[in-house]
């Protein structure tokens, strides 16, 4: 293969010839030490992965994923799990891989796995057994890949994960106040691959394995590598300004209304197109992306020049033009390379890579999965491992581009399906083969509950759209909104032998929800485990403009339809909206007015969310910029008003917890100064009270019970202030909590029956990316 070839379509992940043929057999667990190397027959590994997670042979675990996938190409692969990076020792425990090593910080950031958004060090981790922070080095895909490169020079390193993901470019990095450089650039590493990576993993270890040099593979999908120069044959777009971008193809405006549908199709006119079917699928109902041949422009040899690392370092405003091009260059169906000078040398990064097709997705999640931790962990409890034991992942990515959240930047738009069947089979094996399973399936979901299954009615508009979200302003009519394929998955699944009941726990997009009334019905009838989590994140149209979220009015229909069903079903059910507090775009006042609409409604939050900028998000660069990347970048455009200053961002949380008296003192003097003096007293309508006499034991108080074993689960005989939940206000006594009894997340909420659950606490949804909704 030529190192200037442009990118192109591999093969399905079950067509390549195995590497070892038939020689080994499948691992119970991937070897973590040379003794379980010696039981399998082996006298080295081809491939070794480090990873910062406790290794849990699971497919919602990254390292078990790529791990279990190349095992199936014939690879014999070792996992080297949370090591101790102050030498290269523990780096060499498996000895010299044959072909390279892969490097992942593990499934989060490791900056936001070990800092919270106030950028104090955490003192726990649920990736790692027993909990106990501090097993990961700080930026650790940086120095587990220095280690591997001082333990053995002249092995290929191969960058993946999140973190790679999110810092593939010139990037800000909320710990340091500053921008830095793409991750490729301070690694020791030859390739980074970023989004879902198993096509991209495959082809390259196969490549590497037939001896070609990795400094060759310069064109496969979703991945980034260092060179000196655009190569010959290619078009180089020049946009590293603002004022004069230089000549570029027509594109269409990602921002227009979602009715002008002939923009759409002029674009879809101008695409590059090509066919890519994977042979085995064969459903009727199968959504595939498909590509056909423009003749204006090759796009497969286009390349977008952005602002270099000096400039967007320097200049606010290119850093935000750079990360607007980069969002619009995300759609695998017309995205064109992108390339960034980092000095001398530039970062060059390919298209994404091509969606997985439901028989690929069938696949990997049917690959020979111990679906435990490794035994080397004596059974010590992995928080993250026990969120997700008894939940099945059902699809990957999210067409919701909410500018805060990192699932778009790393798995993409485009929905990738598993089957009905596949989905089936894994709940089957859960019943029958997970210890502990006492018949509730804690979650049947991804990164959105129901999006299973949705696309585009148009495969060719799907490929040439440039909009960074399907549902805002508002849900695309393009879109397909029918949850016929859900609710038949949910109905088979509650039915099979064994199974008690299956809970849905993932984030619920309501807006999408209210369109089909049905899944709603079907939802709240038998999927709800006596509350549902759903995230409107605010009410003011200012902070949810950048988030890019619906207003709060999506939010009353999602209400209105869950309490009328809930009482049709004759439950006791209730719904916990989340809020986020401090995100670009949001004043004090929207944070008031936030406040009151949570009074009105009886919401008592004991733990509240600050925006936590994670890098290359849309939100991160308002925040960084005061810019908006979701319009046009211009010296003189607007500016978005941003909470920085840690006094701002702890008086944007009080406004959460307007209930507690711990904040009142600093509620009252920022209402006092914000001219609002009259929503300060004891009437309905007003916020927090006066001071009175006695107020410092409340706060004692308090404190005492947050000592005493978590504000979210604390002991009280009544709420402390506020009006009780709407939910609970026809029954007796409502609002007025038992003494003795542990309650939700919401004060005023009853505590949840723990028969649901099998005795045990109700598990949560899968661990995502801190912010992620």
């Amino acid at each position: 293969m030529s190192p200037n070839a442009n990118p192109h379509v591999p093969l399905a992940l079950f067509e390549h010839p195995k590497y070892w043929a038939e020689c080994y057999d499948t691992s119970p667990y991937l070897p973590m030490s040379r003794a379980e190397m010696d039981a399998l027959g082996w006298d080295s590994c081809d491939i070794i992965i480090v990873t910062g997670d406790a290794y849990v042979d699971h497919p919602s675990f990254g390292m078990a994923v790529i791990g279990r996938m190349l095992e199936a190409q014939g690879f014999r692969v070792g996992i080297i799990a949370q090591p101790d990076w102050h030498s290269k020792d523990p780096f060499m425990a498996l000895g010299e891989p044959n072909l390279f090593f892969g490097v992942a910080a593990g499934n989060m950031d490791s900056m936001i796995n070990r800092y919270t958004a106030d950028r104090k060090m955490r003192s726990d981790d649920a990736y790692t057994p027993g909990n106990v922070g501090g097993k990961r080095p700080d930026r650790a895909s940086l120095v587990y890949s220095q280690r591997c490169k001082e333990a053995y020079p002249d092995v290929p390193i191969i960058l993946g994960g999140i973190e790679a993901s999110l810092r593939r470019i010139a990037h800000f990095d909320y710990w340091q106040e500053k921008v830095r450089r793409s991750i490729l650039m301070d690694a020791a590493a030859d390739l980074l691959l970023y989004g879902n990576a198993e096509r991209a993993v495959v082809e390259i270890a196969h490549r590497i394995a037939s001896g070609e040099p990795v400094a060759n593979i310069t064109d496969v999908r979703g991945t980034a590598f260092i060179r000196r120069d655009t190569p010959a044959g290619w078009m180089e777009i020049d946009s590293s300004r603002v004022d004069q971008p230089g000549k570029i193809d027509r594109i269409i405006n990602p921002y227009i209304n979602t009715t002008e549908l002939s923009e759409c199709e002029v674009e879809k006119r101008n695409v590059q197109w090509f066919e890519y079917e994977d042979p085995r699928s064969k459903r009727p109902d199968e959504h595939k992306l498909t590509f056909h041949p423009r003749a204006r422009l090759d796009r497969d040899l286009t390349v977008i020049r952005l602002p270099s690392f000096e400039k967007v370092s320097k200049d606010k405003v290119l850093y935000a033009h750079a990360n607007r091009v980069l969002h619009l260059e995300t759609n695998p169906g017309n995205a064109r390379a992108l390339v960034q000078k980092h000095g001398t040398q530039d970062i060059w990064i390919n298209p994404p890579p091509i969606p997985l097709t439901t028989p690929e997705m069938d696949f990997v999640f049917g690959l020979p999965y111990a679906r435990q931790p490794h035994p080397a962990y004596g059974g010590e409890r992995i928080p993250a491992y026990e969120m997700i034991r008894f939940s099945v992942n059902i699809m990957r990515g999210c067409f919701g581009g909410c500018t805060f959240c990192s699932i778009t930047e790393h798995e993409g738009r485009i929905i990738q399906n598993r089957s009905k069947e596949s989905i089936i089979r894994e709940v089957e094996d859960i019943r029958d083969k997970v210890p502990g399973f006492t018949g509730v399936i804690s979650d049947l979901g991804g990164p959105t509950a129901n999006m299973y299954r949705l696309a585009c009615k148009d495969p060719k508009v799907e490929a040439s759209c440039r909009k960074p979200s399907c549902v805002y302003p508002g849900v695309c009519q393009n879109l397909n909104t029918d949850h016929s394929a859900l609710k038949e998955l949910y109905r088979e699944a509650r039915a099979l032998p064994g199974v008690k009941k299956v809970l849905i726990s993932s984030g619920l997009r309501y807006d999408l929800a209210v369109l089909d009334p049905e899944y709603v019905k079907e939802l709240v009838t038998h999927h709800v485990g006596g509350y549902l989590k759903i995230a409107p994140e605010h009410t003011e149209d200012a902070p949810l403009s950048k988030m890019m979220k619906p207003g709060i009015g999506a939010y009353d229909e999602f209400k209105r339809l869950f309490e009328k069903y809930t009482k049709e079903a004759g439950k006791e059910q209730y719904l916990i909206p989340y809020f986020i507090a401090a995100h670009p775009g949001t004043s004090d006042e929207d944070m008031l007015n936030l406040a009151l609409w949570l009074k009105k409604n009886g919401f008592r939050a004991d733990q509240v969310q600050a925006f936590y900028p994670s890098p290359m998000a849309s939100a991160t660069t308002m925040y960084h910029t005061d810019k908006n990347p979701l319009h046009k970048v211009t010296y003189k455009s607007e500016k978005v008003e941003t909470a920085k200053s840690p006094e701002q961002r702890k008086l944007h949380k009080a406004f959460l917890r307007w209930h507690d008296p711990k904040n009142w003192p600093l509620l009252r003097k920022a209402m006092a100064e914000m001219g609002r003096q009259e929503l300060i007293g004891d009437g309905e309508n007003q916020l927090i009270p006066h001071y009175k006499a006695g107020e410092e034991q409340l706060v004692y108080e308090a404190h005492r019970r947050k000592n005493k074993g978590g504000e979210h689960q604390k002991r009280v005989g009544k709420p402390n202030t506020g009006k009780p939940v709407q939910a609970a206000a026809s029954k007796p006594n409502a609002g007025k909590p038992q003494g003795g009894k542990i309650l939700t997340q919401h004060t005023g909420l009853p505590p949840k029956a723990r028969a649901d659950f099998g005795g045990k606490p109700k598990p949560t949804s899968k661990p995502k990316q801190r912010g992620d909704r």
